[in-house]
């Protein structure tokens, strides 16, 4: 397939726009101190719910509306959000994110649905004249990343994406005090692991869907996966039809920061190898197994995750490793630590932050993650100052893609079993036809890939 045939429609739809939105024509509608964000979440299983919950603590909110699939959570959702509501209003229900968007003016939509819906959910929600907070990774094939890319400029909204560990203020300070003050001095390797074992397993027989659940709509555009239990958390994550696996569900996370981190942008070239070596018992399709490189001039940046054994540092299971001639920086959610080559320098550590006092609600929230909870605030802050005043967010949709498609192609270079050099220009595989095509991935009718129509 290729993606050059009709680039001009692209340059004239989103790359033009891109240039015209600069800091100072970036034009976004300010709101009035007593004037409440009009929000709609779609997607009200944990994480969508922790994000619209971050979001409240930050702001004056009206929860005008949310929308999901299953009606118990839709349900039990929106009796959460009147306790939390400032006016104890209960949200507009919805099963189809389409009439919703249809029918409500909403000033922000937060989408925290699975992996495969995060396009087009955030392309119909910024055609409604909504700012996005999506969350990570932004897509499941490249393609559908530079169409959100392509619409957040067309549209001249601000996306920011889940990718909050640049909001996180231990890895903020670590940054600044030992990554920009150059303690590390030649950077030219870097390591980033998972050692989760986080892998769903068994091999649940086929059953009937429940009625409160459409699971058709669930589907979407993925491929319809016999229904063998709710998807819900951790089940579909299992499933390649769905997602990215480990490598796009905590690798994004990691190369995220590093790239932040180190000012980097799209890596020279990708190459990954691994498969299923150890948990063969399940049904699961994602890698137990996988290594992933990406390269940059004079640096490369490893990933490495097992859902099996243990970890090769057991105090940084999570974690990236940033190697320099003049000392280490390790780094996780939970802290980091500052060695020096020479050891006459003392070390240096700083822990996560929690905010238990300032948030007391936090302790009672179910499923909250307390290390993550400071940094999706901070995170939410900085999304709203860019929608008021006009500047790009810390984690822009464009740097989401660069991290997500990164990831992606990496579990490409895996199935094909050669490296891949991707063209951003371009939208292609260099002298690669068949990795090009793998770019944008067939959708189930009688959906359509928004790129199809825009490239």
């Amino acid at each position: 397939m290729d993606f050059n045939i009709d680039r001009r429609h692209f340059i004239k739809g989103g790359t033009a726009s891109l240039v015209l939105s600069s800091l100072g024509d970036f034009n976004v509608n300010h709101k009035k101190p007593n004037q409440a964000w009009r929000v709609g979440l779609i997607g009200s299983g944990w994480y969508g719910k922790s994000d619209l919950f971050r979001l409240m603590q930050v702001t004056d909110v009206d929860v005008v509306c949310i929308c999901d699939v299953d009606q118990n959570m839709l349900a039990e959702a929106a009796n959460l959000i009147v306790q939390r509501q400032k006016s104890d209003k209960k949200p507009l229900t919805y099963s189809d994110y389409r009439k919703m968007l249809n029918e409500q003016k909403l000033d922000i939509v937060i989408i925290g649905s699975p992996d495969h819906w995060h396009c087009l959910q955030a392309i119909e929600a910024l055609k409604a004249g909504a700012h996005v907070y999506v969350q990570k990774p932004i897509s499941v094939d490249v393609m559908e990343g530079e169409a959100m890319v392509a619409a957040a400029r067309k549209y001249n909204k601000v996306v920011q994406v889940g990718t909050q560990r640049k909001s996180t203020p231990h890895l903020i300070d670590a940054k600044k005090n030992i990554v920009d003050a150059g303690l590390l001095g030649k950077i030219a390797h870097v390591e980033m692991c998972c050692y989760y074992h986080m892998r769903a397993k068994g091999q649940p027989s086929i059953m009937d869907v429940p009625d409160y659940l459409d699971y058709d709509m669930w589907t979407g555009p993925a491929p319809l996966r016999p229904y063998d239990g709710i998807p819900h958390r951790r089940w579909w994550r299992a499933f390649m039809e769905y997602g990215n696996g480990i490598t796009g569900d905590m690798c994004v996370h990691m190369f995220d920061t590093v790239r932040w981190m180190l000012d980097l942008k799209w890596p020279k070239r990708i190459s990954s190898t691994g498969g299923i070596y150890v948990q063969t018992e399940s049904k699961s399709n994602i890698s137990d197994t996988q290594s992933a490189l990406f390269e940059y001039d004079d640096l490369n940046c490893l990933w490495q995750h097992r859902t099996w054994g243990q970890a090769t540092d057991p105090d940084y299971p999570w974690s990236f490793k940033i190697y320099g001639d003049k000392g280490t920086l390790k780094a996780s959610v939970q802290r980091y630590e500052y060695s020096p080559t020479d050891k006459n320098l003392s070390p240096i550590q700083k822990d996560v932050v929690y905010e238990r006092e300032l948030y007391p609600e936090d302790l009672t929230e179910k499923d909250i993650e307390l290390h993550a909870a400071p940094a999706t605030r901070r995170h939410m802050r900085d999304f709203l100052s860019a929608i008021e005043n006009g500047h790009r967010p810390i984690a822009d949709i464009e740097e989401g893609h660069i991290s997500s498609a990164s990831c992606i192609l990496a579990n490409l270079s895996m199935q094909l079993g050669r490296p891949l050099v991707y063209d951003p220009i371009k939208k292609s595989i260099e002298n690669d036809a068949e990795a090009t095509a793998l770019l944008l991935r067939k959708y189930r009718q009688p959906w359509k890939h928004p790129a199809e129509e825009m490239f």
